[in-house]
């Protein structure tokens, strides 16, 4: 077992020498151990707490109304117990998943956009808390991704949250159940397709992370030809996360590790069931739908990611045989995806040449770090 380290963050990120220092420590954090902690103060432990709270009582509810929490519109919503798969195999986490809640009079849902659509709640109070607690992660990515830019280099502080204005946030609201005969994994080893993850955890225990290891190949899993499912699953190190009272667990995803260029590594991560119920939350601090992703230290480089398409590429991949994907299939709702993509592309060589004068080259920094090999 790893002691992480756990950080403190100012009220404001402005690009001082001690805000400097922080990210420098972030990223050799990221670098070395695969994912730090940042402490709560005690408003945000209590968003946490009745975020937790909300949680429970929703999974309390009978099957038949949590079934009446999905949609064929967005895949936010109720998952079952053995619904989603990795790597072949059924994961036992019950979810439910909170996207961006967008109304039914939106532009963008009457253009029929994938994904899009309002989050079917079982209730208002379950919204509200699971709203406020979100905006409190908001809050608290964006302070991250401004110490992520001056820890890599970045001459300008907001080069990763211009990306994420009116970002793409989502998150996984989790319940494991207790390990039995019939449920033996929570989730298998995998990582995340996004930007950055921000993650709170009760006190029960079962998360394990996979540091940076030496020489080691990890997958694109931004590519449809390439998953990071079930890799290394049964292969050491893993670290246990062990439970620390009013922390938030912090790392890198998959578009992180495209943007630096295996610089930083998206972090593989499993959960072990316990002897009891354990309650978890996931959140995900995500560019704009239709944001394009490109690599930071390499303006040539002709290789992008249109965020929606990931986005939605990545949930078919996870349920092909959910009711949202049918109806993106049905109505060739990919179709209105790949416009939105090619009028991404006009407007990339132009986003690329402004934010090429806002980088430093990362040998320069890389050089003040412990450089890990990303095979």
């Amino acid at each position: 077992m790893t002691q992480l380290q756990t950080f403190h963050l100012p009220e404001s990120i402005v690009g001082t020498q001690s805000d400097i220092d922080i990210a420098h420590k972030m990223i050799q954090a990221w670098k070395t151990d695969g994912i730090f902690q940042v402490a709560m103060n005690t408003i945000q432990a209590r968003k946490t707490e009745k975020a937790f709270e909300a949680s429970k009582r929703f999974f309390r509810l009978p099957l038949d109304l949590k079934y009446q929490c999905i949609s064929d519109l967005t895949y936010s919503g109720y998952i079952a117990s053995g619904e989603e798969v990795t790597a072949g195999e059924a994961d036992y986490s019950e979810i439910f998943t909170v996207c961006k809640d967008v109304p039914l009079h939106d532009p963008s849902v009457q253009a029929q956009w994938p994904c899009h659509g309002p989050v079917p709640w079982s209730d208002e109070e379950y919204h509200q808390s699971m709203k406020v607690y979100m905006d409190e992660l908001s809050s608290i990515g964006e302070k991250l991704l401004k110490l992520t830019a001056l820890g890599l280099g970045l001459c300008n502080i907001n080069a990763l949250t211009e990306l994420t204005k009116n970002g793409w946030h989502h998150m996984r609201v989790l319940r494991f159940p207790a390990l039995s005969q019939k449920s033996r994994r929570g989730i298998g080893a995998h990582t995340d397709y996004g930007l950055l993850v921000i993650a709170a955890q009760d006190d029960v225990g079962g998360l394990y992370i996979r540091p940076p290891v030496e020489g080691e190949k990890r997958n694109r899993n931004w590519l449809q030809t390439e998953s990071s499912a079930g890799m290394y699953e049964n292969e050491d190190p893993w670290t246990f996360v062990k439970p620390v009272p009013k922390v938030l667990t912090v790392f890198p995803g998959d578009i992180l590790q495209f943007m630096t260029n295996n610089y930083l590594l998206s972090t593989p991560h499993k959960v072990k069931l316990n002897t009891q119920e354990r309650f978890a939350l996931a959140y995900f601090h995500e560019p704009n739908f239709n944001a394009c992703i490109y690599p930071l230290f390499d303006p040539s480089s002709d290789e992008f990611i249109h965020y929606g398409t990931h986005f939605t590429n990545m949930f078919m991949r996870c349920y092909p045989d959910r009711i949202t994907t049918r109806r993106i299939l049905d109505e060739d709702r990919l179709s209105i995806l790949a416009l939105l993509k090619n009028e991404a592309l006009f407007r990339l060589p132009q986003q690329v040449k402004d934010a090429t004068k806002n980088r430093h080259n990362l040998g320069q920094i890389s050089a003040k770090l412990s450089p890990v090999s990303a095979g």
